[in-house]
């Protein structure tokens, strides 16, 4: 197990580039041959599992644990 710290600066780092990815891809697809209306539904569900993906940061290495 990870120090306290190192596992938060390491949950971020890898949250923040999951993000960077995820964003991009998006981007690239609605930018591309499928456009604004072909890329939505990808878009949607890129926004939900980033959603996920902060949750759990958050719940591993914020959260309070006993």
């Amino acid at each position: 197990m990870l120090p306290a710290t190192t596992q938060k600066i390491v949950s971020v780092i890898a949250t923040v580039l999951l993000m960077i990815f995820i964003l991009g891809l998006s981007r690239s697809i609605s930018g591309g041959l499928a456009g604004f209306w072909g890329g939505l539904p990808f878009m949607v569900i890129a926004i939900f599992i980033l959603a996920l993906a902060i949750i759990q940061c958050w719940q591993e290495a914020f959260r309070k644990k006993d």
